[in-house]
């Protein structure tokens, strides 16, 4: 049994709690952090939790958990994180996994010179349909990839930013790109490998933020497929959808924050529809995508002594790219994968030197940093 601490009790803690639970046995609640009180102990009850802590370093120290499991706001992430580390424990963290590729390098480093392992939550890949598409990509049923698309369309309203911390680059580090369509990023970067390089536009058209509320660019990967990706936050009719054309097949998922089995379609080319089914239905099915899949994962990981998925350098292609959308939306130019380091302003944030609108919320809201 591994025993897990939440640090954060808002609502995606929640859906952590309940996934949690499907693992029956293998994962027992013992510790919840937050530094509101009262829904601390409202979580706790909901869910069975023996101990209830305001600080992190005193939960390291007093429950000594296997793993904990970072639900706090992502500007959080990074300083919680190194803590964890120090005190040789495994991180489950949500996403974005830090505010920026500085950031993230130094939750690497961390990682190599204490005994704790750090993953990022991108549960998306860890659905039967994603790991039969990429057992299935490149190989003779499919074919090589040629094309995609990548839209994250969502929408949230003006309230949706009245929390302090909402769209605000020190503590969200970006608006849908970051925050939102790096889940549908992911899966396509764990789909279709390594990038070269995007050409980038970003914008903010409505809400009442600092980040942008919509970003789109033009993504060319390292074996010549080209990939459009669309982040918005402004979108009435919501939807996540992938697609994928490949020689001889195109394959396509469409869902909002999950999926199972049934949201992919799979269509063949001309005298290749009997072969592209008969491999679709021969890969692995049943298992939707969502934290209990990565949980089970990690677990899984644990137990054998391996590194548990997302690893820092898994999540780091992703990362860098969200990053080099900002940096060819607020530069203009296109930006090679490799390129952003020390010395750029983007490697330090997501946002560079500015983004170029003027601030519509004060930078750098107060938030309690739980160590």
């Amino acid at each position: 049994m591994i025993r897990v601490a939440v640090v954060g009790t808002g609502g995606i803690a929640e859906f952590h709690a309940q996934d949690l639970a499907l693992l029956g046995d293998r994962a027992q609640l013992v510790a919840v952090v937050d530094v509101d009180g009262a829904r601390l102990d409202a979580f706790a009850e909901r869910w069975s939790v023996p101990y209830t802590f305001s600080g992190l370093a005193e939960m390291l120290a007093t429950a000594r958990p296997d793993v904990v499991n970072l639900c706090t706001p992502p500007g959080l992430h990074h300083a919680q994180a190194l803590v964890c580390l120090a005190a040789g424990v495994t991180v489950v963290c949500e996403k974005p996994p830090a505010l920026s590729l500085a950031e993230l390098d130094e939750i690497t480093a961390a990682q190599a010179a204490g005994g704790g392992r750090f993953a990022t939550v991108f549960q998306h890949r860890f659905g039967s349909g994603a790991r039969r598409l990429r057992a299935l990509t490149g190989t003779p049923p499919l074919g090589r990839p040629m094309a995609a698309v990548c839209n994250t369309l969502w929408f949230r309203p003006d309230d949706y930013f009245a929390p302090e911390w909402r769209g605000v680059w020190e503590v969200e580090g970006g608006g849908p790109t970051m925050g939102h369509g790096i889940h549908q990023m992911d899966l396509l970067l764990s789909v279709l490998g390594p990038w070269r390089e995007v050409v980038a536009v970003a914008g903010r058209r409505a809400r009442p933020t600092a980040t942008e509320d919509v970003s789109a660019a033009l993504v060319t990967f390292a074996d010549g497929t080209i990939a459009t990706v669309l982040n918005s936050l402004l979108s009435p009719r919501q939807s996540s959808y992938l697609r994928f054309d490949y020689e001889y097949a195109t394959v396509e998922l469409e869902h909002l924050y999950g999926y199972d089995d049934a949201a992919w379609t799979v269509t063949g080319a001309d005298g290749h529809e009997e072969a592209v089914t008969a491999a679709w239905l021969a890969g692995p099915m049943g298992q939707p995508s969502g934290h209990a899949a990565q949980f089970g994962a990690v677990f899984d990981a644990l137990d054998t002594g391996a590194p548990p998925p997302v690893t820092p350098a898994d999540a780091r292609a992703t990362l860098e790219l969200v990053a080099a959308i900002y940096a060819s939306a607020f530069t203009g130019e296109r930006i090679r994968s490799g390129e952003i380091g020390p010395d750029s302003p983007f490697y330090h944030r997501m946002d560079g030197s500015g983004a170029p609108w003027p601030p519509s919320q004060p930078s750098g809201p107060g938030i309690e940093v739980l160590v």
